[in-house]
């Protein structure tokens, strides 16, 4: 398995144009979000619903936070506290009377017609078009970012 530092090279390759990353920095996390929320969304089958917490978003993140635990321990503790905020903010939207499902589906599309304009900026085509992989790596490229400018090794 490829290591953090490794995926992160490689993603960087096709964002170094500084508004292009400033892009990616506010959509990435949000498009991750989205992810969450859709399969939030997703009516739980009966032996779900007897575990109130459990649902497909919940279902869906235990292999992927080993992913990144497996990459980087850090960066997959930073995903992990990516991922309970996005929960978070799920389960607020549910208390609040409002649509998990129309707000992720909508962010979801404006945000990646920003991350499109980024790319276009930049010139380059998206990473995960060479592997699928780098839907991944996006959201722990910009941990690895915050990580960076705090000082933490990953």
């Amino acid at each position: 398995m490829r290591t953090a530092q490794q995926w992160f090279s490689e993603y960087g390759e096709s964002h170094q144009n500084s508004t292009n990353k400033a892009i990616h920095w506010i959509a990435v996390p949000v498009i991750y979000f989205t992810v969450v929320g859709l399969l939030w969304a997703i009516p739980q089958p009966d032996w779900m619903a007897a575990l109130p917490w459990l649902n497909w978003a919940v279902a869906a993140m235990v292999p992927t936070m080993l992913f990144y635990l497996l990459m980087s321990f850090p960066v997959g503790l930073g995903m992990i506290a990516l991922s309970l905020i996005c929960l978070g903010i799920c389960s607020a939207l549910e208390r609040a009377g409002l649509s998990v499902l129309w707000w992720s589906v909508g962010l979801f599309v404006v945000m990646w017609v920003f991350q499109f304009i980024g790319h276009h900026i930049e010139g380059k085509k998206p990473s995960f078009f060479k592997d699928l992989q780098f839907l991944l790596i996006g959201p722990a490229w910009v941990i690895g970012f915050l990580y960076r400018k705090l000082g933490i090794k990953y």
